[in-house]
């Protein structure tokens, strides 16, 4: 994107941001002690639109590009990454339903997903398969009735909280052709859940494996076609890295603003903390990073939204600079809190914790390196 954002996308981030003010930022910490995010601020989140942002209006959604995607993302995260990415999930999931869905699975959960009276879950992730998604193991049988899943997902965000699991399968030959893409409802027989993982950050989000052991899925709950179900988790992946990217912004412009704010009042060696010439080189470089960043990021969603052959390499490139610019501002600015930055009252020290999951989840950095430069070999510019 170049230029200023229109009036219509100014509201969209004044809108946002009062929300997360209000509904969100009051919340963040109690919501990390408390390991889950209360049902309740996610139906106030459905009536402002967020419970199904890329989903066309005539099904019901917000209709939004993904470039005003990103706008909501980093408006969300800077009162909780936690809570804006496990938004940015749902909103995935709820994607492939209305694009891929059958009609009675779109009939059964679209509109509640949309108001939030249904969450879902993303289950690619497997014990044994991370960076290497194409190698997973979970596999499903066609039945009669149905398909017969059975395998186990790890670190799935929402486990055991999400009423349905869009849940990657292996139904055909090893590699990404024989994957193919399920509906699991909460409370199908056989489902079930790990102990919640004690984690470093993202504690607002609950995480868990997420179990199959013979669960007969409906077959009208088959995402697309057989075999169809990897392009749609790669495909489903390029918006979630822009949105986790946003996320990433969201949180360091927030640790920022508090780093500027004490840095106004605190004093040492008879002067306040921004006259010191150093600490100010340290601010301006924080800022033109952030800003480097959410333009990256921006280019990158637009790629996306108009269909540039490079889309895919240019979401890469910004996921990987945006989070790792991301959690490097945070981390800054708690330092220059000192002592204080490190304790919860101020508030990084938890967008922090948050933001070290992005430079790993929706594709490692390391991935996001692989992709970039595989595509530089094979000559794309």
């Amino acid at each position: 994107m170049t230029g200023p954002l229109t009036p219509e996308q100014v509201s969209l981030c004044d809108a946002t941001a009062a929300f997360a003010r209000a509904e969100i930022a009051p919340f963040a910490q109690e919501w990390d002690r408390a390991g889950t995010i209360p049902r309740g601020v996610l139906s106030r989140a459905a009536i402002l639109g967020l419970g199904g942002l890329s989903v066309p209006v005539e099904q019901g959604g917000s209709g939004l590009s993904r470039l005003d995607a990103t706008l909501v993302y980093e408006e969300l995260a800077r009162a909780c990454p936690s809570v804006a990415a496990y938004i940015s999930i749902h909103n995935m999931c709820v994607g492939m339903v209305a694009q891929h869905g059958s009609a009675n699975l779109r009939a059964q959960y679209l509109a509640r997903m949309i108001r939030f009276d249904a969450v879902a879950a993303y289950c690619l992730t497997e014990p044994g398969s991370g960076s290497d998604a194409a190698a997973l193991r979970t596999h499903a049988t066609a039945q009669p009735k149905g398909w017969l899943l059975s395998g186990t997902k790890a670190f799935i965000s929402g486990a055991n909280y999400a009423d349905l699991y869009v849940v990657m399968c292996r139904t055909g030959a090893a590699g990404p052709s024989g994957i193919t893409a399920l509906a699991v409802p909460k409370g199908t027989t056989g489902l079930s859940f790990g102990a919640p993982e004690v984690k470093m950050g993202w504690r607002a989000q609950p995480t868990a494996e997420v179990r199959f052991d013979d669960c007969l899925v409906p077959a009208d709950h088959l995402l697309a076609a057989e075999g169809q179900g990897f392009a749609l988790a790669m495909a489903g992946l390029d918006c979630g890295r822009l949105n986790i990217a946003a996320c990433s912004l969201g949180g360091a412009a927030q640790c920022l603003q508090i780093a500027l704010s004490y840095m106004a009042e605190r004093t040492a060696f008879g002067r306040r903390l921004d006259q010191f010439q150093a600490l100010q080189f340290r601010l301006a470089d924080m800022q033109t990073h952030l800003v480097s960043a959410r333009a990256m990021l921006h280019q990158a969603a637009c790629a996306l939204d108009e269909g540039w052959p490079d889309a895919t390499i240019q979401v890469a490139m910004a996921k990987r600079l945006c989070t790792d610019t991301g959690f490097t501002i945070a981390n800054d600015a708690l330092q220059l809190l000192g002592g204080y930055g490190y304790l919860a009252d101020f508030g990084i020290e938890k967008i922090v914790r948050d933001l070290r999951a992005h430079q790993i989840v929706e594709g490692t950095n390391e991935i996001m390196r692989l992709i970039i430069s595989r595509a530089m070999l094979a000559g794309m510019p």
